[in-house]
């Protein structure tokens, strides 16, 4: 089978031919019908060799949709054709916190050589992808898979870091969103759908400040040295309720602390290597600031109930597999305006 690898350090991926594999006890093989491309492909592909833990080659792409092509020993509940997304932030699924759905705080995982597809293992940017278990696989249904494979990243991703805040934004508050690319976009609308906030979205580019606006942010600004004057002058002075860091960068970080309201909410989801510092003096008083990771199983079922009520879109962009070396050069460049999505098969 064809499957797009990070094969060198350093180098940009490419397309090679690889064995297809072969399901076995308790695992599912899929038929990928759709592969997401994420900028943390980018930071993983970025990575110096001390940093990277990871053997080469290997098959990105952590955002799968697919068909079920066929099943190892012992799985129930699934029938070839089913039309499934997976839940990449795979866990041991015997701790306390695999037991409530969060396999994405794991603390066994690293231990246990288990990684996300994509991210160790091999991934979604191929013809066939194999599932390491069926409790990874939520069904999709009627859904378009192309548009809503990124739901897996791009929408659980926001939505895990925007539920925690949920108790916060009430009508009267406000909302900042800093990036409006592939992530941002989408927490866009989800605050839309979720809360009745006033919802403000920065970014460095008016292409992106543009898709904001038509997803539906009430404010768009520019990311520069006035943007924390900017939400300051929009929320009488007071600041943001919750600010949202999708991108994670020195910059981002200082205005999310100097825009965030007293006991706001942080949250840096973004992975450009950005610190925020907490302190008396750093953040005003009662701020909480977290570093989420990924979602929990649970909110990803949640998630593709909220595509079922078409409240929330992903702007696509889509390339065959030949084209995944490109996808992945306008993703770096920061050209593409929303997702990229990969189709194996077409």
């Amino acid at each position: 089978m064809q499957a797009v690898q990070y094969r060198t350090l350093g180098c940009a991926p490419e397309v090679a031919a690889v064995p297809t594999p072969e399901p076995g006890p308790g695992q599912v093989l899929l038929k990928v019908t759709a592969a997401g491309a994420c900028h943390s492909d980018i930071g993983l592909m970025s990575l110096p060799a001390e940093r990277f833990r990871f053997p080469l080659p290997m098959t990105l792409g952590h955002e799968a949709a697919g068909t079920v092509a066929a099943l190892g020993d012992g799985v129930a509940g699934l029938a070839e054709g089913d039309a499934v997304v997976v839940y990449a932030p795979w866990g041991c699924g015997g701790c306390r916190q695999c037991a409530s759905g969060q396999e994405n705080y794991c603390p066994h995982s690293a231990r246990l050589g288990i990684s996300p597809p994509g991210v160790g293992a091999p991934g979604a940017m191929a013809e066939y992808l194999l599932v390491d278990d069926s409790r990874h696989l939520v069904p999709l249904g009627e859904l378009d898979p192309v548009a809503t494979v990124s739901f897996t990243d791009a929408a659980l991703t926001p939505y895990h870091a925007i539920k925690r805040s949920l108790p916060k934004l009430v009508p009267g508050s406000t909302a900042v969103v800093i990036g409006a690319g592939g992530l941002g976009h989408v927490a866009v609308q989800l605050l839309r759908a979720l809360t009745a906030a006033q919802v403000v979205a920065l970014d460095v580019t008016e292409e992106k400040l543009a898709l904001a606006r038509e997803v539906g942010a009430h404010e768009a600004v520019l990311s520069d040295g006035n943007a924390a004057r900017r939400i300051r002058e929009l929320t009488g002075g007071l600041g943001a309720e919750a600010v949202f860091d999708f991108v994670g960068a020195s910059p981002t970080a200082a205005i999310a602390a100097q825009s965030v309201a007293i006991a706001g909410d942080i949250a840096m989801v973004g992975i450009a290597g950005g610190v925020l510092p907490v302190g008396i003096g750093a953040v005003p008083y009662g701020v909480s600031a977290v570093a989420p990771y990924w979602g929990t199983l649970p909110e990803l079922h949640e998630v593709m109930e909220l595509a079922r009520a078409g409240a929330v879109h992903i702007h696509t962009e889509t390339y065959g597999i030949d084209e995944a070396p490109l996808a992945y050069a306008r993703l770096h460049a920061g050209k593409v305006n929303g997702r990229a999505v990969v189709l194996p098969h077409d």
